[in-house]
């Protein structure tokens, strides 16, 4: 292709087809003598780079300073650079500083695949490691957990595929199953079972984050990052900061929550209301909250945080006095699909009702049958 000059020394450039576009863009190049030798180099694209003859020049100076490398001597620098899974989860933490679950991430990172794969790179990965470590996970986690860390595991492999630190993997990191609809409730027994175990725990953190749980329906994360300053006493609501749906959401605060709150408030000194033990932004609770879960006796597939949630909503639900769209927005559901799992409890409450209609009507019926009978008989006399 033919050179075409620009307004700066030693540099031109070419016009290529456009990457991601529709016509032409300039590719720029610079020239230089170094050690003697005449040096042609590629310097980036016009859109692809954001390059402009400017910029160019700033370059071709430093390479003859020699201080910068070229774009060849990067590429054959990240080859050498061996790219474990350490390496690229540091480069990734640094890449992604306002990740929302980063602080999550960092616990999955150091509990479940620092000792695992930490110093292996991609490549190394075989399919066995992979299923090594799913059955290990689901073996002593819950299928939830397991699901988050492969996830991790994959989401670091796709960043050093896109960055063109790694190469790809032959196989597909497939996740465990879950049963997303699976909808969790308790019984009036298992509640009260429930409130004399977190009563009777010395972890009253644990056991307030469980009730808060219960009582307002919040989710896991939402608890962690919940603080004093997102609790308006006065006005009566919790203000929900970045939920999984994304914008700030308000739910109200109902007298049973408020209780809990007002003790947490009373005896804490962080601005979280459920914080660490260095008082910052709690990340897991697991321990305590599974030996409560145990002391009460619940099944066993009973998840103890999401699983309050799932019972928050079904009280609502089977009550027949809350609508799903209000439902909805307790529960802070994007979408109200969501929250159409709970629609068979309350299908069954209406049909209670309808059926308590039902049997008032027929009760009616056959007290004015009765009472007719009894005037024919009077007439007959």
């Amino acid at each position: 292709m033919k050179r075409l000059k620009t307004d700066y020394p030693g540099v031109f450039y070419r016009e290529a087809d456009r990457i991601g576009g529709k016509g032409k863009e300039r590719v720029y190049y610079v020239l230089f003598k170094k050690d003697g030798r005449l040096h042609e180099e590629k310097v980036g694209r016009q859109y692809a780079d954001d390059m402009t003859a400017a910029k160019a020049a700033r370059i071709r100076g430093e390479r003859i300073e020699n201080k910068r490398q070229s774009r060849k001597e990067i590429r054959e620098e990240k080859k050498a650079v061996k790219w474990t899974f350490a390496k690229l989860w540091e480069q990734y933490q640094e890449s992604n500083p306002e990740l929302k679950a980063l602080a999550a991430d960092q616990s999955r990172w150091k509990c479940y695949l620092e000792e695992s794969v930490g110093k292996k790179e991609p490549g190394e990965l075989v399919p066995l490691d992979v299923d090594r470590l799913r059955i290990t996970l689901t073996k002593k986690k819950s299928l939830t957990t397991a699901c988050r860390v492969l996830e991790l595991l994959r989401r670091l492999i796709n960043f050093g595929i896109k960055k063109n630190l790694t190469p790809p993997l032959p196989f597909k990191i497939t996740l465990p199953k879950q049963n997303n609809e699976k909808t969790e409730d308790l019984t009036a027994e298992q509640i009260k079972a429930l409130l004399k175990a977190i009563a009777e725990d010395p972890d009253t953190l644990a056991g307030d984050m469980m009730k808060l749980a219960l009582f307002t329906g919040m989710r896991r994360g939402e608890l962690f990052k919940l603080k004093f300053a997102d609790v308006d006493f006065e006005r009566g609501f919790i203000r929900i900061v970045d939920p999984k749906g994304g914008q700030d959401q308000t739910i109200p605060l109902n007298d049973a929550a408020r209780g809990v709150l007002k003790a947490r408030e009373a005896e804490s000194e962080s601005p979280y209301v459920f914080p660490s033990r260095t008082g910052g932004h709690r990340v897991e609770i697991g321990k305590s909250i599974r030996r409560i879960k145990t002391a009460a006796n619940l099944p066993a597939d009973f998840r103890p945080l999401h699983g309050l949630r799932h019972v928050f909503a079904s009280a609502l639900a089977s009550s027949g006095q809350v609508d799903l769209y209000t439902l909805q927005r307790l529960l802070t559901h994007k979408s109200p699909l969501m929250t159409q799992r709970y629609a068979h409890l309350r299908d069954d409450a209406l049909r209670r009702a309808s059926d308590l209609a039902g049997d008032i009507v027929n009760e009616i019926i056959t007290r004015k049958e009765n009472a007719e009978g009894s005037d024919n008989e009077n007439r007959q006399v």
